[in-house]
């Protein structure tokens, strides 16, 4: 059944019967906004979505900046349009979303990377962290919620991470951010089916983005935890899976019709989240305590992964 749509003649996102209804026989077209498409997933997600004729709202802090999203479609000629808003400003999302109107969907993907111990991390690093991955993407379901449920129809993805469903020592300001952007999504996603709207987490592992190489650049600290978890990270990083993996996943939720809520992508997501689904959260802690030599050797037995931990960490241990 088609739901009554008003932002365009193009077809529902919304009204499916069961989480999977396969690929509609009808061309699939959609008015999308996207925020954080400066770099990585979001640069990826909008060309990926603008190419398959999508009508795509690219949205970033400062576009002069970032001017590779906007070459990439001026050479290609994408039906994108690209804008500036600050998902931490009420007054530039509301702004934002004034300016283009009602959406079919939006993806949510403005994100920042803070890592550190809880000790040593300072306060408003945990604040800006927050304020981004949570409460910025809350600002804008919240512009959208309204006209979708009216219109009882629409789509809302939440990009989030494994590191939402695994919490990684030395990141907890950002697995904070992501559990609780999680918790988020699947209330929200309850209160939206009974009006056709339908909401998707999208769980991305370790992908080939600049936030990833960050974490591979640890900081000076007194816990080892952050020194282990960059030569993971690095590891990952020797065989990269390209943001474009997420894009594709992105780009079938929307044409798909999916009720799913939970989607892991890229090759390593799954497995990791496997990996923690195996374990007491008293293994967890345990297996987080080990010493250098100790984590590395579990990370190669469980992933194949050769870890080069510091010199002053293998000479410890």
């Amino acid at each position: 059944m088609e739901a009554d749509h008003r932002p365009g003649e193009r077809r529902s996102f919304g009204d499916r019967d069961s989480w999977y209804a396969g690929p509609s026989e009808e061309e699939l077209t959609a008015k999308i906004l996207i925020t954080g498409t400066s770099s990585g997933i979001g640069l990826a997600t909008a060309l990926e979505l603008g190419r398959a004729g999508h009508q795509v709202y690219a949205t970033m802090r400062n576009p002069a900046r970032a001017p590779e999203l906007g070459e990439r479609v001026a050479q290609e000629k994408l039906p994108t349009s690209i804008l500036t808003m600050d998902v931490d400003s009420d007054r530039s999302v509301t702004e934002c979303f004034a300016a283009v109107g009602p959406i079919d969907v939006l993806v949510n993907n403005a994100g920042i990377e803070r890592h550190g111990s809880v000790e040593e991390l300072p306060m408003e690093e945990f604040r800006a962290t927050m304020e981004t991955n949570y409460f910025g993407a809350l600002r804008c379901i919240r512009q959208v919620v309204p006209g979708m449920r009216e219109r009882r129809s629409g789509c809302i993805i939440n990009v989030s991470s494994v590191a939402g469903k695994i919490a990684g020592l030395s990141m907890a300001a950002y697995t904070a951010s992501k559990f609780a952007l999680e918790a988020l999504s699947e209330a929200l996603a309850g209160e939206m089916k009974p009006f056709g709207v339908r909401v998707a987490i999208v769980e991305p592992g370790i992908i080939e983005t600049p936030m990833a190489h960050a974490i591979t650049d640890a900081p000076p600290s007194r816990y080892r935890h952050a020194r282990n978890f960059a030569a993971l990270v690095q590891a990952a990083l020797a065989q990269p899976a390209p943001p474009s993996i997420i894009a594709e996943a992105i780009r079938n939720i929307i044409e798909s019709g999916t009720w799913k809520l939970r989607h892991p992508c890229g090759p390593d997501a799954q497995p990791f989240l496997s990996w923690r689904a195996a374990m007491t959260d008293e293994e967890w802690i345990d297996f987080n305590a080990l010493d250098a030599e100790g984590f590395r050797k579990r990370v190669k037995k469980d992933f194949g992964l050769d870890l080069k931990l510091p010199a002053e960490d293998a000479a410890r241990a």
